[in-house]
């Protein structure tokens, strides 16, 4: 039998975190972002979801 695939979710960064609170920086940080463009390939996990879920709108899920 094949191994299971970690489900990913891509998420860029589409805001500034300048001018924003401690935590909004942070939860960006948290994520591998940190300038407008990055692009990072995550795993699909209830605690990153959560980390998106509280920065809308400054992430897009891409994929």
């Amino acid at each position: 039998m094949a191994p299971k695939t970690k489900k990913t979710l891509k998420v860029k960064q589409t805001g500034s975190s300048a001018r924003r609170p401690k935590e909004q920086r942070a939860t960006l940080v948290g994520l591998g972002l940190g300038k407008i463009g990055r692009v990072r390939e995550l795993e699909d996990t209830p605690s990153v979801r959560g980390m998106i879920n509280k920065i809308p709108h400054l992430v897009k899920v891409v994929e």
